[in-house]
């Protein structure tokens, strides 16, 4: 019989990030892309109620919506698994933030440049709350493409916060996106 002590097994170091943006800019997609297990989506189809409270303006071929919240996880390593939280996009959800963002080191607006304004209110409230965040343009087929400088004098974006290019569609674009965000966290706690 071993009177030595086992070795407990490590526990990995959860990290919450909240996936933010406006409305059709690619949250739910970004979500899907990376996580590990089959995220959990409150998708709902956009109804004729909608109609006059949402605007499809650039994005007329959306057919569903996030009511309430995206989940996935992403495993890092053996020390750090990354949990993501997909912010609903339209104003009329937006009192779940506050809940949602409880926890999280930092989060990702997701700008669609077809929409740009649609973003304001992400930055803003990451702003007023001292989150730590990145902007990353979402590269849509069919959206204009601006230079950073282009992008980052539309959003009046402080010089420190990363703006990225991706496509959240792609695994290895949108984990580069928590990527950046990460190393932009560790950057700020560093300083």
């Amino acid at each position: 019989m071993d009177s030595g002590r086992s070795e407990l097994p490590r526990v990995p170091t959860a990290v919450k990030i909240l996936v933010a943006g406006g409305f059709g800019a690619g949250k739910t997609t970004l979500v899907g892309a990376v996580s590990e297990i089959r995220p959990l989506t409150t998708e709902e189809s956009l109804t004729s109620a909608g109609v006059g409270t949402d605007d499809v303006t650039g994005v007329e071929r959306k057919s569903t919506t996030t009511v309430a919240m995206d989940f996935g996880r992403i495993t890092i390593g053996p020390e750090v698994v990354l949990y993501l939280f997909g912010t609903p996009g339209q104003d009329r959800f937006w009192f779940l933030w506050d809940e949602l963002a409880l926890g999280a080191i930092g989060a990702v607006v997701l700008a669609d440049t077809r929409r740009l304004a649609d973003c304001f209110p992400s930055i803003d409230y990451f702003e007023r709350r001292n989150t730590p965040f990145v902007v990353a343009v979402n590269c849509f087929d069919d959206a204009v493409t601006y230079s950073e400088a282009e992008v980052r004098e539309a959003l009046d974006l402080d010089g420190l916060v990363p703006l990225l290019l991706c496509d959240a569609r792609d695994r290895e674009s949108s984990k580069a996106v928590l990527i950046g965000l990460v190393e932009h966290v560790l950057t700020l706690t560093r300083s």
